[in-house]
């Protein structure tokens, strides 16, 4: 089959950041909110989660609108992870941080030792899939412990939390342009953009008692949908250009 993973382009990178503020945004509003409480929540979006990833899987191509919609369950179900550790089982920031750390480490060893690379340019058996989905999950579920840690557990806030993850997602692309190992770059990118999404979507929803500017989970959720909809209705476009044009090229 073909690559199953979008290159990472900008768009693929604003995508990125609004479905992990989406996951932060709402899963608060279904949770607290809807009032369907955390266990809930986190049973009905993995249901989905499963559903999506399984449409996912047996595509033999990338199809945008599949993949992002995996991507943003994916972000829900990652933060209802750290939220149960933490909120339902009193699991300490530090030590669910330091955990998912090492359960991504543990990905990385293995899906290297099973295909010797870690690049998503060679998405191209189920095989490969299934530990790039496994390694996203992980890194949704880091970044959201990383990002609480950051803004509360250490004092930070929202708005410090979004210059300072935004400042190292700067450095690692100027890594990446000044000859940086590509995919090591990506993945750190790719684990940074999860705690800025989500202190991002918390400045914009959260009240301003709480350093936030007020404008809702759910009017913040609607924003990013919206905003990601739209996007991935330019990449499917962009997508089926390009399928064209090597239609076009071949004999």
């Amino acid at each position: 089959m073909s690559n199953k993973v979008p290159e990472a382009t900008l768009v693929f990178w604003a995508i990125k950041i609004m479905a992990t503020t989406v996951g932060e945004t709402g899963a608060d509003y279904l949770a607290v909110h809807v009032g369907l409480g955390t266990a809930l929540t986190g049973g009905m979006m993995l249901a989905l989660l499963l559903a999506a990833l399984t449409a996912q899987l047996r595509k033999r191509k990338y199809v945008p609108w599949i993949y992002w919609l995996t991507v943003v369950l994916v972000s829900v179900v990652g933060t209802q992870i750290t939220d149960a550790l933490t909120d339902g089982l009193g699991v300490s920031l530090y030590a669910s941080t330091i955990a998912f750390s090492l359960a991504l480490a543990v990905v990385f060893a293995l899906w290297y030792r099973s295909e010797r690379t870690l690049s998503i340019h060679t998405i191209v058996t189920t095989r490969r899939e299934l530990f790039y989905w496994a390694t996203i999950l992980f890194t949704f579920a880091l970044g959201t412990a990383a990002g609480d840690l950051a803004t509360e557990a250490l004092g930070l806030g929202f708005m410090i939390g979004v210059v300072a993850f935004g400042a190292l997602i700067a450095v690692v692309g100027i890594g990446y342009y000044v000859g940086g190992n590509p995919v090591l770059t990506f993945w750190i990118a790719y684990i940074l953009t999860r705690p800025l999404g989500a202190s991002f979507g918390d400045l914009l929803s959260q009240s301003r008692a709480y350093g936030g500017l007020g404008l809702g989970t759910i009017n913040t959720s609607v924003l990013f949908l919206s905003a990601i909809v739209v996007l991935v209705i330019f990449a499917s476009a962009i997508e089926q250009r390009s399928m064209r044009a090597v239609t076009v090229r071949e004999p």
